[in-house]
């Protein structure tokens, strides 16, 4: 039997490529033989880390529609069209046994050709509300794997399968970590440590809100792990002069950041949604309102809904002094939170995946 050729497009977020790659290393570990090829946006980040984690990776110029510039938006059409003639092109060459979409620019049309050529395809969408390109795609879709109930409002009810979202698998021992992880980020173990994420590039309103509060998380007597992002680390890397502070523009060891953390200050992109669910601390989420839908905000809510965290609005900044010492002097509440949203966690979100992946290659 000839080895699986495997299709995998998703990207412009790392909440897109690391779940893609995810699964493609759980494929990869079921199906040795298999050929894998990805297909990313040009000029986006999955055209380095792909390649990093040690797959070939194709590129489409295409992006997104930009909702407040719309000027910008005057050459889609036409990197559309380039973009699916492209996706056929490498379709035809490479003769995937099947697609996998996990969102983003290139997902679109590498999909729409796929399902052109009758290959099974599979999309993987991470968030409580679906974007346009995945809702458009779910018509054709032989599966969809999500991570929220009550998508069957947007997708085929026959087609839905939830399964989580893939998540690094060292982060389902961390509470074995608190030593090594404190040590690791060398902090005072007699302090508590916070935890600030902003995604993979940064996020402005969350990095201000930190400077911004640098003397009174001093004075709560608490240290600060602050991941600022690629975008703003020559701004805010002066900031390491203090002693209660430590600013990375990327954290590679997340496991043990999220160990050493007793409350964490983060976005709500899926992926981080999903592994914070699994980590079980207390979370306050302060989600970005400039995403397709909002979709961080829906992704939040419905965490927040099951009192499993804090919901802090960009446009309710003012107040975080009072929610934040609030939380910190009440340990019970710290208490329930972690228990709450541990309880929504999906670990084997993976595997699941790719056992959908696999009743397809076998049909």
């Amino acid at each position: 039997m000839k080895p699986y050729n495997i299709l995998i497009s998703g990207g412009g977020t790392g909440g897109h490529i690391y779940p893609a790659i995810a699964i493609a290393n759980e494929l990869k570990w079921r199906f040795p033989d298999a050929n894998f090829l990805f297909v990313g946006a040009k000029d986006k980040m999955e055209m380095e880390k792909v390649p990093q984690a040690g797959y070939e990776i194709e590129g489409l110029w295409i992006s997104g529609i930009q909702r407040k510039q719309l000027a910008k938006n005057l050459g889609f059409p036409f990197k559309m069209l380039d973009s699916l003639w492209k996706a056929r092109r490498i379709i035809r060459k490479f003769n995937p046994d099947v697609a996998i979409g996990t969102g983003g620019f290139a997902s679109g049309p590498t999909l729409i050709m796929a399902n052109r050529r009758n290959i099974p395809t599979l999309i993987q969408e991470q968030n409580s509300y679906p974007g346009i390109t995945n809702r458009l795609l779910g018509r054709r879709a032989n599966k969809i794997c999500v991570a929220y109930d009550d998508l069957n409002r947007f997708f085929p009810a026959n087609k839905i399968v939830k399964t989580g979202n893939p998540v690094r698998q060292d982060l389902l021992s961390i509470h074995s970590k608190v030593d090594e992880a404190k040590a690791f980020f060398h902090l005072d173990t007699k302090k508590k440590a916070i935890l600030v994420l902003g995604g993979s590039l940064g996020a402005r309103k969350i990095n201000q809100l930190i400077e911004s509060n640098l003397e009174f998380l001093e004075a709560q007597n608490v240290q600060v792990i602050w991941q600022c992002g690629k975008l703003y680390f020559n701004e805010y890397k002066k900031y390491n002069d203090l002693k209660h502070v430590q600013v990375h523009q990327f954290i590679n060891k997340m496991d043990l950041a999220y160990a050493a953390s007793n409350i964490i200050i983060s976005r709500a992109g899926a992926s981080s949604v999903s592994e914070l669910c699994i980590v079980g601390k207390p979370v306050i989420f302060i989600p970005s309102p400039n995403v397709a839908e909002d979709h961080q905000t829906k992704n939040a809510k419905f965490i927040v809904d099951r009192h499993g965290a804090i919901l802090l609005k960009e446009n309710e900044l003012d107040t975080f002094k009072i929610v934040f010492e609030t939380l910190l002097k009440d340990e019970g509440k710290q208490q329930q939170l972690s228990e709450n949203i541990n309880e929504l966690a999906l670990p084997s979100a993976t595997r699941d995946i790719v056992n959908e992946v696999e009743k397809l290659l076998k049909k």
